[in-house]
């Protein structure tokens, strides 16, 4: 399994339509060939609350990179989502566990 993960800086003041568009957003990857999992999870430390962690579990980095990425699919993602995001975040993946 590869992880996926993205620290999501959204405008502040922006977060509840993110959320919005992120529900709107998420049946566009959940059905892409090799998606396993998806966690969003938002930021409790204080003054951080405009932060999000997107980790996305995918069989093969290619199912990501090569499958979402050049989708009709991700042209509708990208739309919905990467204009509240400040800075533009860096995309990473993982493999396995080491421990």
């Amino acid at each position: 399994m590869i992880l996926e993960s993205a620290l999501l800086d959204v405008r502040p003041g922006q977060e509840d339509a993110f959320l919005a568009a992120f529900a709107q957003a998420r049946p566009l990857i959940a059905c892409q060939r090799g998606f396993l999992s998806l966690e969003l999870r938002r930021c409790v430390d204080e003054g951080r609350g405009s932060r999000f962690l997107l980790l996305v579990g995918w069989e093969t980095l290619a199912d990501h990179t090569e499958g979402f990425r050049k989708s009709a699919e991700y042209e509708r993602w990208r739309q919905l989502l990467h204009h509240f995001y400040d800075p533009f975040p860096l995309v990473e993946h993982f493999g396995e566990s080491v421990v």
